[in-house]
């Protein structure tokens, strides 16, 4: 199984996204992660869509986001060709004990706390995918009550050639 990063432009207007969402539904493509918003243009919106498979279902993939009518441009990456960064806010139940734990974790990690009260703090993380994997994991261990996650951005890495 490969992992494949698409860059979709599409035009900005209301059904585009329920169409490319149609579009890996109707072929039993999973979609793991779906980020979608405003490029410079306010008539286009770039979508960044994760998804897996075999050889020929990528290339089926990008096939098929090639046929719609609102795409306007499809990229395709792999991992190693972009940069890639994932926003995540958790929220986590902590006490006197761990307290001093979570912030060293925040500091080595880079994270930020962004709210806190007497026993809940959030945390906000801008990082990888598999970093924002590794902050959840580190903190399994305290009581985390809530996640929210951006899915995945990614631009191709800069060349002297790009336009």
């Amino acid at each position: 199984m490969k992992k494949r990063i698409y860059s979709v432009l599409v035009e900005n207007r209301s059904g585009v996204l329920c169409k490319v969402a149609g579009l890996f539904s109707r072929r039993c493509f999973n979609i793991d992660s779906l980020a979608v918003g405003e490029t410079d243009d306010p008539d286009v919106s770039c979508m960044t869509v994760v998804s897996s498979g075999d050889e020929r279902t990528i290339e089926q993939i990008e096939k098929q986001l090639n046929k719609k009518l609102d795409v306007i441009k499809v990229k395709t990456f792999a991992e190693s060709q972009c940069i890639t960064r994932e926003l995540m806010l958790l929220k986590l139940k902590y006490n006197k004990n761990n307290r001093r734990d979570v912030m060293e974790l925040c500091d080595i990690m880079k994270a930020q706390i962004v709210d806190m009260s007497k026993h809940f703090m959030m945390i906000q993380i801008c990082d990888t995918p598999e970093r924002i994997q590794l902050m959840i994991h580190m903190l399994q261990s305290i009581s985390i009550v809530e996640v929210a996650r951006t899915g995945t951005l990614a631009l191709s890495k800069c060349k002297e050639n790009d336009n």
